[in-house]
């Protein structure tokens, strides 16, 4: 069961994609349409056949075509198109923490909203394709309350689903109401070890209890007692546990508002979504924003990049 988009193609041949695919990149000048109607059509296992068949019968690799004959956005877009789904979020993990700064908005974005399962997969995968211990590379690079945090998320330990006991979720309300509002100066630990380590339901029960006690959303406590990337996170974790799809909605909507275009978290979250809730993902950008993803893509962005980012997209929710 799948909200994407994006679904098994039908009938599917390998072999004639790589032909097709082989012919669009030949000789002189790229047929980029072709390029972009296969790839945003098809889905990750399907494309790694493609790219299987494509070394079979021409003794090449498609990554490498794609990287010479593509230039800029649409280039990024197929290469992340093109990367297997086990290792998506572990490459964008490891080019977030590699060489001179760190990328915080992807170790928040991706650790924010990824299951307890994906996060102990993503550690894993860590390790088997790059030899190193996630949080041990995640640790070294940050720190303070934004690093603890991030350890939190990083444990998978989030209670499952279950039962609410409404007498706990009292207890954490008031909890954070006295770490937060009534504390001079605020006790980070507490916000961090509740939403890092409670269930879904519960934390959903507790911040409708937070707005009973205090009379502010819990988004407008972190946002007046935290800052910088400690508060950012927290956001991410907060949003997430009341929707994801509505997290990456206003996530895409921020990519793309404003001067200029976040064309990185764009095009991480039009793939990495793409097979999993991008229709949920539209009806939240629909309703929380007054225009559809559709809409705004086509405005915000142009050329091949935007007839694949459209072709992934899907549809347009008027």
């Amino acid at each position: 069961y799948t909200r994407g988009t994006v679904t098994a193609f039908s009938p599917f041949d390998a072999r004639a994609d790589a032909e097709a695919l082989r012919k669009a990149m030949k000789g002189m000048g790229t047929d980029e349409e072709t390029v972009l109607k296969i790839l945003t059509s098809r889905n990750n296992a399907q494309r790694q056949e493609i790219a299987s068949a494509f070394k079979t019968l021409f003794g090449r690799d498609l990554v490498d075509d794609l990287k010479s004959e593509l230039t800029g956005k649409l280039e990024t877009l197929m290469v992340s198109l093109m990367r297997p789904a086990y290792i998506f979020d572990a490459h964008a993990l490891k080019h977030a923490i590699k060489g001179a700064g760190t990328n915080e908005k992807v170790l928040t974005e991706i650790l924010a909203s990824r299951t307890p399962a994906e996060v102990q997969n993503i550690k894993q995968v860590y390790l088997q394709e790059y030899e190193a211990n996630l949080e041990d590379k995640i640790t070294g690079e940050t720190s303070g309350y934004f690093q603890r945090m991030l350890v939190v998320l990083l444990q998978a330990n989030r209670d499952p689903d279950g039962r609410v006991d409404e007498g706990l979720v009292e207890q954490d309300a008031q909890v954070l109401f006295r770490a937060g509002e009534l504390k001079w100066g605020t006790d980070e630990e507490k916000f961090i070890t509740i939403l890092g380590t409670r269930s879904v339901s519960h934390l959903r029960r507790v911040f409708d209890k937070y707005m009973t006690i205090s009379g502010f959303q819990i988004e407008e406590t972190i946002d007046r007692e935290t800052s910088g990337d400690l508060e950012k996170l927290l956001l991410a974790v907060v949003k997430c546990i009341r929707s994801v799809p509505a997290y990456f909605a206003e996530t895409l909507y921020y990519s793309m508002k404003g001067a200029g275009t976040d064309d990185d978290t764009l095009i991480r979250v039009m793939v990495s979504r793409s097979e999993i809730d991008l229709l949920d993902i539209r009806q939240e950008f629909r309703k929380n924003f007054a225009k559809s993803l559709h809409q705004m893509i086509q405005k915000d962005t142009s050329g091949d990049y935007r007839k694949a980012l459209l072709l992934l997209c899907g549809g347009n929710d008027e």
